[in-house]
């Protein structure tokens, strides 16, 4: 890279102005300012495209939704951070790319393999990069627990159980199935791309369960979901997601000599750990909070100045959705489904990991917490 280059920054719009994007996405560009430019702010919200700039003063240009192109081009905008309800993911992503404007994405990449392919596409179409927003593939405690496990810390890995839960409160955008809602879409990402990136292979079939209390506030998308997925070395990873249970997220794998147990680890607000158990003794790893959403800006936009091509991909993301399908066909039909194979050249190491001192979120404005404290 050119000095010309290092010195450049890559300016940024953010699509959406929802809570993840108010308290994680907005704050953590001052994380990420040696590479990075929070320049143009898209929402549909009028009172936050007047207020968020008196925070951010950087912003130099605001629009609706309809005015994406526009606020793009007279922002010169390089880049957008979509933080959109997942029915958006591919719309914002397919006008960026016919913008040449390069796509990191919040995840569920989108909420079918339809949608992920047409994103893809659209990006190779336009030579612009998309990278999906897979927070803890920088975060050290996942990372330190994948290096645990191909060091051989517990022998070889052979099962692994999670379980991802929150009490949702009524009416949030996760409740309504016009926006993609329901916890497997929500919560269901984290622990399928856990199991693939702890087990370093992709599932060959799913087996799986909505389960449902009645709640009036879960019409229409799924409440409870349990998934089994087996994979071709014998491996089998079981987890559950849920919007109606008290807050909990934590995984465990078993393996031949040992197991290892990380919770919290799905967070991004708290200090994580994880527990290793061999012989009968074991040892805490503690790691403490760190801003999880800087290490994305950062190594986006050194893939954007060094035309590398990003990880997490476009096909990352469509890896996990391909097994959100599958789980929700086989709760649908009460039968296991088949996938077909699939393997990825990449998984998340230790060289990614990415340190940035945790920031203190803003009061969200017109955008609470989307669960019931």
């Amino acid at each position: 890279m050119t000095s010309k280059t290092s010195a450049r920054k890559v300016r940024y719009a953010v699509v959406g102005a929802g809570n993840i994007a108010q308290v994680a996405v907005l704050p953590a560009f001052a994380n990420a300012s040696e590479n990075s430019e929070l320049v143009a702010l898209v929402s549909g919200d009028p009172i936050k495209r007047e207020t968020l700039p008196e925070r951010y003063a950087s912003i130099e240009a605001l629009g609706d939704y309809d005015e994406f192109e526009a606020v793009l081009a007279r922002a010169r905008v390089d880049a957008v951070f979509i933080a959109t309800p997942n029915t958006h993911h591919r719309e914002f992503t397919e006008r960026a790319a016919r913008a040449g404007v390069h796509v990191l994405c919040e995840k569920p990449m989108a909420p079918t393999v339809a949608d992920c392919e047409a994103m893809i596409a659209a990006c190779l179409e336009h030579r612009v990069k998309l990278m999906i927003a897979y927070r803890l593939h920088f975060e050290a405690a996942n990372l330190q627990a994948i290096e645990a496990l191909k060091s051989g810390k517990i022998g070889d890995p052979r099962m692994f159980s999670s379980l991802f839960s929150q009490q949702v409160r009524p009416g949030d955008i996760r409740t309504r199935p016009e926006l993609a809602g329901g916890a497997i879409l929500d919560l269901g990402v984290y622990p399928i791309n856990a199991a693939r990136y702890l087990f370093r292979e992709e599932p060959i079939e799913v087996r799986a369960a909505v389960s449902r209390s009645g709640d009036a506030r879960f019409d229409g998308v799924d409440e409870t979901t349990t998934a089994v997925l087996r994979f071709a070395s014998g491996r089998v990873a079981q987890l559950t997601v849920s919007l109606g249970a008290s807050s909990t997220g934590y995984y465990r794998v078993i393996g031949t000599e040992g197991d290892l147990h990380a919770e919290p680890i799905y967070d991004y607000e708290q200090a994580l750990k994880f527990v290793v158990t061999t012989e009968g003794k074991t040892r805490e790893h503690k790691f403490p909070a760190r801003d999880q959403f800087a290490p994305e800006l950062l190594e986006f936009s050194r893939c954007v100045l060094e035309h590398r091509e990003p990880e997490p991909s476009g096909e990352e993301g469509l890896a996990d959705i391909r097994v959100v399908e599958a789980i929700l066909q086989s709760a649908r039909t009460g039968r296991a489904v088949q996938l077909p194979p699939w393997s990825r050249r990449h998984r998340p190491d230790l060289d990614q990991e990415v340190r940035k001192p945790p920031v203190a979120p803003p009061e969200p404005i017109g955008a609470p917490s989307p669960t019931i404290r």
